[in-house]
């Protein structure tokens, strides 16, 4: 199982804490130590070369009886904890404070292999001092001159584990800071928690149940940041896959039923026929009763096919200057036929000789068609079919209205989906496939052109649609 991103963030933070903790132990120590001894000798260092200027003329005769002197290399040696020597060039110690404090005047010992260069560029060294001590020391070294010659040194010893001790007092100082930060971090830690994981969390599994198929699921998040719109944005996007897949349920359902009813007829009359329920001579009657039901499962399908070719996407327009009105004129004189077996009129209400207008003019002329077979489908006998243009600006506006039964309020936000038919549709025309206005919305839609209804129960129903003018033709 692989490890979660919130895993992985406690993994970092662990090991952020285990390499702060290895700087300040490691890097921090070493440093810390290494300012405390420079530190301390170049203070020792300041009070060596005091001492050495100003008493260079008692220090270099050794008259070291002075009381002043003494008391001087004494309170040094009390407030600086340290050790003060006087030490000739051959190495005599002729001076020691420790021995001073317990009464001694002087001091009498050679420091075997005594070398001041030993010291070298630094002012200080670490040791026991030539096997002074019996512990490490912190020593500094100041020359006594007389005249342009070396007399004798003023060395003073700190010991060096004091000054290890005060390293360690520091580190601890920093340990506790170090700790209590590091407890601290912990809120960005339970901030991502909450803000970042746990919404992060809900999403993830969300998606989960998208992939199994609950679009049902939402996601429950309140923020407004980056993730909370992402959640919106998924809640939206399963709202709307949810409605497709509704949509695509009822349009199945939509296409079974039209076909299943006109096979079924058929069918049955063809079996009748065969078995000898329709006598030879109704055959011919039954027949074209066949014939019209094949007619009818025609166009459901050539309705399908042009739908679906129009709502792929980057469908082709062939767009070209054309007359509107002329177009308008030639599709309404195919239903000549029909208006005279319904006793309809169409009425041309056209502005002007010519109205150019930039479109594809075989689908303009399919949308004028259908919303003319449309009204037809639902005039009552003896009224009149309105077909208007209008322009407005660089815009036409093309209206088909009817004095038919109309449509109900509640219906009119579903007319353009694919097989709705209303109640008073089923009954009125049974012929209808319940596409002829989801073609003209896909045609209208490539155009990027709208179109509205406008629908009254019993009064009649009113389509306009828009149509950009033809520059060149209109001007």
């Amino acid at each position: 199982m692989k490890p979660s991103i919130y895993l992985k963030f406690i993994f970092a933070w662990l090991i952020f804490g285990l390499l702060g903790f290895l700087t300040i132990a490691l890097l921090s120590s070493r440093l810390t130590l290494n300012y405390l001894i420079t530190d301390n000798a170049n203070a020792l260092y300041r009070e060596a070369n005091l001492i050495s200027n100003q008493y260079t003329q008692s220090l270099s005769s050794s008259q070291l009886s002075t009381e002043d002197v003494t008391l001087q290399l004494q309170a040094i040696d009390h407030f600086t904890s340290s050790v003060v020597w006087i030490v000739n060039k051959d190495g005599q110690v002729i001076y020691d404070s420790r021995n001073a404090s317990e009464g001694a005047e002087t001091a009498d010992f050679v420091i075997e292999g005594f070398d001041a260069t030993d010291i070298g560029s630094k002012n200080y060294m670490i040791g026991t001092f030539y096997d002074s001590f019996p512990q490490e020391m912190l020593s500094v070294l100041s020359p006594i001159n007389n005249g342009f010659q070396v007399v004798s040194y003023v060395v003073i010893h700190t010991p060096y584990a004091e000054i290890v001790t005060r390293k360690d007092e520091l580190l601890n100082i920093v340990y506790i800071t170090g700790g209590i930060l590091y407890l601290l971090s912990l809120i960005p830690l339970i901030v991502f928690t909450f803000a970042v994981y746990r919404p992060i969390k809900k999403i993830a599994a969300a998606t989960g149940e998208y992939a199994n198929g609950n679009l049902d699921y939402s996601i429950k998040h309140t923020g407004s940041d980056e993730i909370g719109k992402l959640a919106d944005s998924l809640n939206f996007m399963a709202s709307r896959l949810s409605e497709s897949e509704e949509d695509q349920k009822r349009f199945i359902a939509n296409v079974s039923h039209d076909f299943r009813s006109p096979l079924t007829s058929i069918r049955g009359y063809l079996e009748a026929m065969v078995d000898g329920t329709i006598p030879p001579e109704l055959h011919e009657k039954y027949i074209n009763i066949v014939l019209n039901e094949t007619g009818r499962l025609t166009k459901l399908t050539n309705s399908l096919l042009s739908l679906n070719n129009l709502s792929d996407k980057g469908m082709l327009l062939e767009k070209t200057d054309f007359d509107i009105n002329s177009a308008i004129k030639h599709t309404a004189e195919t239903f000549e036929g029909t208006c005279k077996q319904k006793l309809l009129r169409i009425r041309l209400i056209l502005t002007g000789d010519t109205m150019f207008v930039y479109a594809d003019k075989g689908k303009i002329e399919q949308v004028v068609y259908n919303l003319i077979d449309n009204a037809i489908k639902f005039s009552n006998q003896n009224s009149e079919i309105k077909v208007e243009t209008t322009e407005k600006n660089e815009t036409v506006f093309v209206s088909v209205k009817d004095s038919g039964i109309g449509i109900p309020k509640e219906s009119v936000k579903y007319i353009f989906d694919r097989f709705y038919k209303s109640d008073n549709s089923r009954g009125k025309d049974k012929k209808g496939t319940g596409l002829g206005l989801s073609i003209v919305k896909e045609i209208l839609n490539a155009h990027n052109e709208n179109i509205n209804v406008i629908s009254t129960e019993g009064v009649g129903s009113e389509f306009i649609f828009t149509l950009p003018k033809s520059r060149e033709f209109n001007d």
